[in-house]
């Protein structure tokens, strides 16, 4: 009787073994060489030294005190930042939730069931005697239908021998770490965009003072013709001319007035408050800026920016999934142990003949419809390989931005030394087109082209004052800076 079972027990063994083959690691792609330097940009930046200006807290790296309150602010009641707060919080519910599947689950339970055997099942013959002997009051023992009282302990407890719940354990603690960069990173972008508001707000703010001073000699200018014109030594064109000029001026104004609004109310929804005047320093002219810049080796960079961490933790704890979903292939032993009173008679059910416990413990292991596993499998291998996508895109990024904005630095420097040069120069030929002008020397035109000239100028030497610290707060978050 035995030897007829042998070939069902066979097949079924190696139907086990044949589920018991997992699927092999993910294979990733060679990565490029990380550079030990940051290019050829030699100028204002030491590429070999390993000290980086982002090593300076956002309290040192920014001398302006009004700056540093706004900043402050910025930490406490940015929503973004709040946001990126409650993202930690959720990762370190996750690793609560895969360390308690590796204890066993023990559940209080009461119940309570009724079940009428059938004369020709195995519990209605094991208890036909017992249903039709009367006991010693002449009752029967057992009735039928049995009712079923149960109250006590069960436990379900999966023992990790491949390793499955310990990966999925270390994996969502790694999403903690990787979401806590996260949070990092959001405070350097924080940080960069109120800098670079406030400094916005200062270019703007001397743009009102140009265009004021523009305005002023506009408005003299239109003076002198009207008197020439009433003397004969001017014509309504060069009046027109000059209060065309003048219109365009105080469009200007105008114009920047409300892009000094529109600042003030951005720089006010990242401090996480409501539209309100945002108080200033020196103007931005006056403001100083380093007269060279330290970005260390690479690997400083590597080792500061909360993106390229964050990147990386996410690929380890991508790499852990792939390995928790290789050891579903492979069996798993779980074991039921139960301990309580068990009894068909609610008067006898907390009696200590009533305790019954057991244990129960085996192997089970995939064998058909393996397709969610291969799924599964399939998805963490896509996962891992974006992962590394990700991380060396991170890399890769933060190397383009501190190379673009170290050469921008040093790029805008000499603009604005030029720039500088340009404004005396047409300061100059405004003066002496004015004196030109006076004697019948030169054209109306040759005047307004001159006052034009020297407005465009001074705006854009505004402007290139405001880049230079716009690149040097990019860099500055580029190098990792800004997040502690």
């Amino acid at each position: 009787m035995t030897r007829r079972f042998l070939p069902l027990a066979a097949s079924l063994a190696l139907l086990l073994a044949g589920s018991c083959r997992s699927v092999g690691p993910v294979t990733l792609p060679r990565a490029t060489p990380i550079p030990n330097t940051f290019g050829s940009v030699t100028d204002t930046a030491t590429v070999t030294d390993t000290v980086s200006m982002a090593n300076q807290q956002w309290q040192q790296f920014f001398t302006d005190p009004n700056l540093v309150a706004l900043l402050d602010t910025a930490m406490r009641s940015n929503p973004d930042l709040g946001i990126a707060m409650q993202r930690v919080e959720a990762a370190r519910a996750n690793v609560f939730i895969a360390r308690g599947a590796l204890l066993p689950a023990v559940t209080g339970v009461a119940s309570a069931g009724v079940e009428r055997y059938g004369k020709y099942t195995l519990n209605g013959t094991g208890n036909y005697d017992t249903n039709l002997s009367p006991n010693i009051d002449g009752r029967r023992l057992i009735p039928n239908p049995t009712p079923d009282f149960f109250l006590g302990l069960r436990s379900a407890w999966e023992l990790d021998i491949w390793g499955k719940l310990r990966n999925r354990r270390r994996a969502a603690f790694l999403r903690v770490l990787a979401t806590e960069k996260g949070r990092q990173f959001v405070q350097t972008a924080l940080v960069a965009e109120v800098a670079r508001l406030y400094y916005t707000l200062l270019a703007l703010d001397n743009e009102l003072v140009v265009l004021g001073k523009n305005r002023a000699l506009q408005e003299r200018a239109v003076e002198i013709v009207k008197i020439q014109k009433a003397g004969g030594r001017a014509t309504e064109l060069a009046v027109q001319q000059f209060i065309a000029q003048l219109l365009r001026t105080q469009s200007l104004q105008y114009e920047a007035q409300q892009r000094v609004v529109a600042a003030e109310n951005e720089l006010n929804r990242l401090l996480g408050r409501y539209p309100q005047t945002i108080t200033r320093g020196e103007p931005i002219g006056v403001q100083p800026l380093p007269s060279s810049v330290a970005t260390g080796v690479p690997a400083i960079m590597l080792l500061r920016r909360p993106d390229v961490q964050q990147a990386e933790l996410e690929l380890t704890a991508a790499k852990a999934d792939v390995a928790a979903a290789r050891a579903a292939f492979l069996p798993s032993l779980v074991l039921t142990p139960y301990v309580g009173f068990n009894s068909y008679r609610t008067a006898v059910l907390l009696n200590p003949s009533s305790l019954a416990y057991g244990l129960l413990g085996g192997l089970t292991g995939p064998v058909l419809n393996r397709a969610p596993l291969r799924a599964d499998y399939a998805r963490s291998a896509a996962e891992q390989r974006t992962a590394y996508y990700e991380y060396q895109k991170a890399v890769q990024t933060g190397f383009e931005e501190v190379v673009t904005n170290l050469k921008g630095i040093q790029n805008y420097q000499r603009m604005y030394e030029l720039q500088q040069q340009e404004v005396e120069a047409l300061n100059k030929a405004v003066d002496i087109s004015n004196d030109l002008y006076g004697v019948n020397y030169s054209s109306y035109l040759e005047v307004i082209t001159a006052q034009r000239n020297v407005l465009e100028a001074e705006l854009n030497l505004t402007n290139t004052r405001r880049e230079q610290f716009l690149l040097l707060i990019d860099l500055y978050r580029a190098l990792g800076g800004g997040w502690e």
